[in-house]
C-alpha cells in the first residue's frame, strides 16, 4: 500500500510514495484517478484529493517485467499497459479483471504506446517497430520498421489521421493511419528524439532531444526542422503541452520547466524531483489544473499549473537568462525563489552564470525565417 507525503501548498494533492520506481503515469480522462506503472511490472491506480488523503484503488501484477507505459481508453473504462516482457494488456476497470493480454506482441520490449480510439492503439518497441492494433480483432493491422533504434514517443493529430513517431536514432516519421503506411521521414539528426508535443493549434510539432534542444517542425513539412531552441542542460526525456503556446518539459536533471514556443522563451521551473533524479514522465489532468510527474525517487508528485497556463510573453522585450532558473509559483520554492531571481535579473544584465550555456541572447536559435510569422498565427 502506498503512503502519502505532504506538500507545503494546499492547492494540490499530496505526493504518492511507493516502494518501487515508477516508470510512467497517466491521469484518468473522467475521474480524479491516476494510473502508474512500476519497474517491477506492477500497475497501480490511486485516487487523488486536494486537502485529503489519497488512496490506492487497485494493484495489478500480471506483467513480470517493468511496466513501461500506461494509457487509458478514451472512455476511461479500460486501462492499457505495455511492458518490457514484450506484451501489452487491457484491464476492465469496472471489474478490475484482465480483459486481454497479447503475449509476444513484439519481438522486442515495448517502449511506447498511444491510444488512438476505443478500438485502436499503437505500440513501439526497442528495435524500431511500430504496430497499429485493432483491439476488436486483437491483431496488428499495420506493422512498420522505419527506424533502427527504439520508438521513444508517439503522437497523433486531432483527426486521428497522421501518426508521428520519434525514435532514438534521431528521426521523426509520419504515418498515414487511414492508409496504414508511412508518408515521410525527417533527415537523420545527431541527437536522439525523446519526446513529442503538438502545439500552436496543430501547426507545430516540438521534439525534445537528448542534447537538451527543442527541435520544431512545421506541420506537414517533416523533412527538416523549422526552428531550434537550445538551453536545457541535459536531455528532455518527456514533455506535455500545457497550452497551445506552452509546453512542460521533464529533464534528466530532475527539473520540470515551462517553455513558451514561438517566441521561444523559458518561463521558469514548475517543480523538481530532488536528488538529481531524472523526470521519467509527465501527465496533465483532464481539467489542466494539475501536472503529475514521476522519477526514481519512487514518488508521484503533483503541481498546480494554473498560474503557469496564464503566463504570456511580450515579444517586444528581451528574454532574461534568470527565467531559466526561476522557480514558479507552482513549485514548493516559488514565492521565495521568484523574488530572488527577479532581484538578480534586475541587478545583473549579463544574466545568471549558472545557466552555463554561454548564450547572452534571448535564447531563440531559429533556422528558418518563418518563426516570426508563426508565433502570431
Amino acid at each position: 500500500m502506498a503512503t502519502q507525503e505532504g506538500s507545503s501548498l494546499a492547492d494540490k494533492p499530496k505526493d504518492i510514495c511507493l516502494e518501487d520506481m515508477i516508470i510512467d503515469i497517466e491521469f484518468h480522462p473522467q475521474k480524479d484517478v491516476i494510473a502508474s506503472g512500476s519497474i517491477e511490472g506492477d500497475i497501480f491506480l490511486h485516487s487523488y484529493n486536494i486537502g485529503k488523503e489519497n488512496s490506492e484503488l487497485m494493484k495489478l501484477s500480471h506483467h513480470k517485467k517493468s511496466c513501461r507505459v500506461v494509457r487509458f481508453s478514451p472512455s476511461g473504462e479500460d486501462l492499457h499497459a505495455g511492458s518490457k516482457d514484450k506484451s501489452f494488456s487491457t484491464v476492465d476497470l469496472n471489474t478490475g479483471t484482465l480483459k486481454r493480454r497479447v503475449k509476444n506482441a513484439h519481438e522486442a520490449a515495448i517502449y511506447s504506446m498511444l491510444v488512438t480510439g476505443d478500438n485502436f492503439l499503437v505500440t513501439g518497441d526497442d528495435d524500431g517497430y511500430v504496430k497499429l492494433w485493432d483491439l476488436r480483432q486483437q491483431k496488428a493491422v499495420m506493422e512498420e520498421r522505419q527506424s533502427e533504434e527504439y520508438i521513444s514517443d508517439i503522437a497523433v493529430d486531432d483527426q486521428k489521421k497522421t501518426l508521428l513517431v520519434a525514435s532514438g536514432e534521431g528521426t521523426l516519421t509520419a504515418f498515414n493511419l487511414r492508409r496504414k503506411k508511412m508518408e515521410t521521414q525527417s533527415e537523420l539528426f545527431d541527437s536522439e528524439f525523446l519526446s513529442l508535443a503538438i502545439v500552436k493549434r496543430g501547426q507545430k510539432v516540438v521534439c525534445g532531444c537528448g542534447n537538451g534542444e527543442l527541435n520544431m517542425f512545421t506541420w506537414g513539412d517533416w523533412g527538416n526542422i523549422s526552428d531550434r531552441f537550445p538551453g536545457h542542460p541535459m536531455s528532455i526525456d518527456c514533455m506535455v503541452p500545457l497550452t497551445d503556446d506552452i509546453v512542460c518539459t521533464g529533464s534528466m536533471d530532475g527539473l520540470i520547466r515551462a517553455v513558451h514556443i514561438l517566441p521561444n522563451r523559458f518561463i521558469g521551473i514548475v517543480g523538481e524531483h530532488p536528488g538529481d533524479f531524472p523526470v521519467e514522465n509527465l501527465s496533465l489532468s483532464r481539467d489542466k489544473h494539475l501536472l503529475a510527474s514521476c522519477s526514481h525517487d519512487q514518488k508521484i508528485k503533483f503541481w498546480n499549473v494554473d498560474s503557469v497556463s496564464s503566463e504570456t510573453v511580450d515579444v517586444r522585450t528581451r528574454a532574461l537568462k534568470g527565467d531559466k532558473s526561476k522557480f514558479l509559483k507552482s513549485s514548493d520554492k516559488g514565492d521565495f525563489f521568484a523574488d530572488l531571481a527577479a532581484d538578480e535579473a534586475s541587478g545583473n544584465a549579463g544574466g545568471d552564470k549558472k545557466d552555463g550555456d554561454g548564450d547572452d541572447d534571448d535564447g531563440d536559435d531559429s533556422v528558418d525565417d518563418d518563426s516570426d510569422s508563426d508565433e502570431n498565427d
